[in-house]
């Protein structure tokens, strides 16, 4: 099972309005599966941050609701279950690294940068699978204060 379909079967068994948004998901998982090798709960977490970033910013691959505000509200529930399993596996590096891919792409955003906003993406799960490149803090200095 897909860390993408491990997250549907969550959020489905949470119940709840979200529950009946859940979509079943056909997309690729690259973000997920750049840091499959950190352990089993690694995939799931990252592709719900994803995920809760895709809510607010495009279209969710797992929901799919169709008001947006609950889009929104949903990318912030999101956001929260993959950083509160971070935290709980003690992996602060991790919760820090992607709590900067969610201001980054937030700044990207709001400068109209989308292709900003995916090298961003592109580079956390990088750093959070295999740790960051000598200079990936220059470069997250440069996005901010791009």
């Amino acid at each position: 099972m897909t860390a993408l379909q491990r997250l549907a079967q969550e959020l489905r068994s949470e119940g709840g309005i979200l529950a009946g948004t859940v979509a079943d998901p056909e997309s690729p998982q690259p973000h997920g599966d750049a840091v499959a090798s950190k352990g089993d709960e690694y995939p799931l977490l990252v592709e719900a941050i994803r995920e809760g970033y895709l809510q607010h910013y495009a279209e969710g691959r797992v929901v799919q609701p169709e008001d947006p505000d609950l889009a929104l509200l949903a990318g912030d529930r999101l956001y929260a279950l993959g950083l509160e399993r971070l935290a709980a596996i003690g992996d602060l590096e991790a919760v820090a690294e992607l709590a900067d891919v969610i201001a980054l792409c937030a700044q990207a955003h709001a400068e109209g940068d989308h292709a900003r906003a995916e090298a961003v993406w592109e580079a956390g799960a990088r750093a959070v699978a295999t740790g960051p490149s000598p200079d990936h803090e220059a470069t997250k200095r440069q996005w901010r204060g791009a």
